[in-house]
């Protein structure tokens, strides 16, 4: 695995789809067979395989000094943090508008690091903690490129260690095979979109676990749900996915504490995003996540098959309609998850609320899943892991320019996937119930 891991670093282009996809198969094909034999939910037969979580951290650090080859998030990320560590509020500036000036001047923003940004005409969206270790990251760097990646990618190595570490506390606690962490430490997919390729997700992912780990360690304590409150807050002002548990604490706190975590967890958030608060921040940060779910299309599900409709009946991209439909029912869906579906384990209300934003979704970027790989650890089922096997497959979309999208492989993504759930469920109604975390 590691020569696989060394060959992405290499010579992985994902505008050379082959350079990607046969590394990814190799490791998927090894990852697969520790799948297979991992079998058992007892904790009296199994303890920790230390060598395999040894692994997982290897091989994350062998990303450490390397320059991301499959995404170009990171030069927006070095954009933002430069602005930040000069004094500039960076929700404030539009890269478009800035290039070229006296403040992109002061802040070391070139023209080479603007011309490698995938949305220069878009304001920044990402929260105030990823801004933060932005900041923090060019900072450190002192004007050095590489050395801001290598510093943006600390936080990520340290909270994936967290994560395991974590994971095999919640699943012991529940009476479960702490080697099932493994299933997303060693995961191909979290470890190069991740740690390899600079997404965020595994900062949120730790912050979300460590909530949880707080409410179930002070149990009934008023002093846990604070601290809890807090670290989701964190997680949320990471990316903002962890907004759609809120209906899920609430109904595994109850009504009286869930609403007051809730508001906590507001309160928070509201003061780590109080350092960059203007109303220009709310304009601008809206105006470019409303352009995001009205414009933005790739690798999605449902959506596509609703575009195509919408072409047969009006002739022309029914998005702006479409993605507020999709975006209507996906909070009424979670809505039900939390409140109206009486017998699963939080853990699966969880992963189904996760696997309906994502299904609903008009963009699904690999690194995406991790977040699903990450809930399924603590549940029976296994498709997210053969999403994220086949979820690599969008990279096709880079192989030509301008980028275009090969449907038939999305359509096999998918339909891989909806089989794999299908089965499991069915198979699921067979067996008595699993222990899973509540």
């Amino acid at each position: 695995m590691t020569l696989l891991y060394l060959l992405l670093i290499q010579i992985a282009d994902r505008s050379a789809f082959d350079s990607v996809v046969i590394p990814f198969l190799g490791l998927f094909m090894a990852y697969g067979g520790y799948v297979m034999n991992l079998r058992s939910n007892s904790i009296r037969q199994y303890q920790p395989i230390w060598l395999l979580f040894g692994a997982a951290i290897f091989f994350r650090c062998l990303f450490l000094l390397t320059i991301p080859r499959l995404s170009d998030d990171v030069y927006r990320f070095v954009w933002d943090g430069r602005l930040l560590a000069n004094g500039f509020n960076p929700y404030l500036y539009l890269p478009g508008a800035l290039v070229n000036t006296k403040i992109a001047t002061m802040a070391g923003l070139d023209v080479t690091l603007f011309q490698k940004l995938n949305s220069p005409n878009y304001f920044t969206v990402y929260p105030p903690v990823n801004q933060a270790l932005f900041g923090l990251a060019a900072w450190l760097s002192k004007g050095s490129f590489f050395w801001n990646v290598v510093w943006l990618r600390v936080p990520i190595v340290l909270s994936e260690i967290g994560t395991g570490w974590l994971m095999m506390k919640l699943l012991r606690r529940s009476g479960r095979n702490p080697n099932l962490a493994l299933l997303y430490g060693l995961n191909p997919l979290v470890i190069i979109e991740l740690t390899g390729n600079l997404h965020y997700e595994a900062v949120m992912i730790f912050f979300v676990l460590l909530a949880v780990w707080l409410v179930n360690h002070y149990a009934e304590s008023a002093r846990g749900l604070v601290l809890s409150a807090g670290v989701l807050a964190m997680g949320i002002a990471t990316k903002l996915l962890p907004l759609l548990l809120l209906p899920l604490a609430i109904r595994y706190l109850g009504w009286r504490r869930g609403v007051a975590y809730s508001v906590l967890t507001g309160g928070f958030t509201a003061l780590l995003f109080a350092p960059f608060a203007s109303v220009e921040l709310v304009q601008n940060v809206s105006s470019s996540v409303g352009l995001y779910f009205q414009k933005f299309e790739f690798n999605a599900s449902i959506y596509y098959l609703l575009r195509e409709i919408g072409y047969w009946i009006e002739g022309y991209n029914t998005i702006a309609y479409v993605g507020f439909g999709l975006s209507i029912t996906t909070t009424l869906g979670i809505v039900w998850i939390a409140f109206r579906w009486k017998n699963p384990s939080m853990a699966v209300k969880l992963l189904t609320t996760l696997t309906l934003y994502f299904a609903l979704a008009t963009t699904v970027h690999p690194w995406y899943i991790c977040s699903i790989v990450a809930a399924a650890v603590f549940t029976r089922f296994r498709y997210p892991l053969v999403w994220s096997a086949l979820i690599p497959v969008s990279y096709f979309t880079y192989y030509t320019l301008p980028y275009h999208e090969n449907l038939w492989l999305t359509a096999l993504e998918y339909g891989v996937v909806a089989i794999t759930l299908i089965a499991e469920m069915r198979i699921g109604e067979r067996l008595p119930h699993p222990a899973e975390v509540d």
